[in-house]
C-alpha cells in the first residue's frame, strides 16, 4: 500500500505572503505583486530584485520584516494534525535565508526551497533556484518512489505541482487562479482543506 506525502506551498497556505508584506512595512507598491500575478517565478524574482536594488533594500531589511511574521492562524494546528497522519514535505519557492524565523514557528517541517546571493553589504545580487519547476519535479519523484501524493497550494506557480499529485487542492486562492485552473478543489479555511486531505488518504 502506498504510503502518502503531504506537499504543501508555504507562502498563502501556512505563513503570510512575505514580499507583500515587505512591500506595506516598506511602502514600495512596485513588490506587491506575487505569483498569482506574475505566474513565472523566475520572472517575479528579477523584477523584485531591480526593485530591492532601485530602493536599496538589503537583506537585513527583509529578513527584519520576516521575524515580525507568524503563521496563519490555525497553521501549526493543520500541520500538527497532518504530521500525525503523513509525511509532510513543503515545498516552496522561498529562500532559505527568508524562511528560517516561520519554520522554526512550524516547529521544523521538512523544507525544499531556493537560495540567495548575498553581497558583503547585504544587497541581494542574485538568485539560485534549486531547478526549475522544482515543485512538480519534487511530486513526479516522490510518486516515482511509490508514494501517493496529495498537495496544496494557492497561486499560479503550484497549478503545475497540483496536476503532478494524485489529488491536487487549491487554498484560498485569486478567482483568476480559480477561473483557470477549475479542476482543482477549492477550499477557503483550514476545516476544508482537513476534509480534502482526509478524503484522498482515505
Amino acid at each position: 500500500m502506498n504510503r502518502t506525502i503531504a506537499c504543501l506551498d508555504l507562502e498563502g497556505v501556512l505563513v503570510p505572503e512575505i514580499w507583500i508584506n515587505v512591500a506595506e512595512r516598506t511602502g514600495i507598491d512596485a513588490l506587491l505583486a506575487t505569483t498569482r500575478d506574475v505566474p513565472v517565478y523566475a520572472d517575479l524574482m528579477r523584477q523584485r530584485l531591480r526593485v530591492c536594488d532601485e530602493h536599496g533594500l538589503k537583506i537585513g531589511d527583509i529578513q527584519e520584516v520576516i521575524g515580525g511574521l507568524a503563521p496563519l492562524d490555525g497553521a501549526r494546528a493543520f500541520l500538527d494534525w497532518l504530521r500525525e497522519r503523513c509525511e509532510v514535505v513543503i515545498l516552496s519557492d522561498t529562500f532559505y535565508e527568508f524562511a528560517q524565523p516561520l519554520m522554526r514557528q512550524l516547529a521544523w517541517p521538512t523544507l525544499f526551497c531556493h537560495s540567495l546571493e548575498i553581497e558583503g553589504g547585504g544587497r541581494i545580487a542574485d538568485f539560485k533556484l534549486r531547478m526549475d519547476d522544482q515543485k512538480r519535479r519534487a511530486v513526479e519523484a516522490f510518486r516515482a518512489l511509490n508514494f501517493r501524493v496529495v498537495a496544496a497550494g494557492d497561486s499560479y506557480n503550484d497549478t503545475t505541482m497540483l496536476a503532478a499529485a494524485d489529488k491536487g487542492v487549491l487554498f484560498c486562492p485569486p478567482d483568476n487562479v480559480v477561473e483557470e485552473f477549475p479542476q482543482f478543489p477549492v477550499t477557503r479555511d483550514y476545516a476544508q482543506l482537513r476534509a480534502e486531505f482526509e478524503a484522498a488518504m482515505g
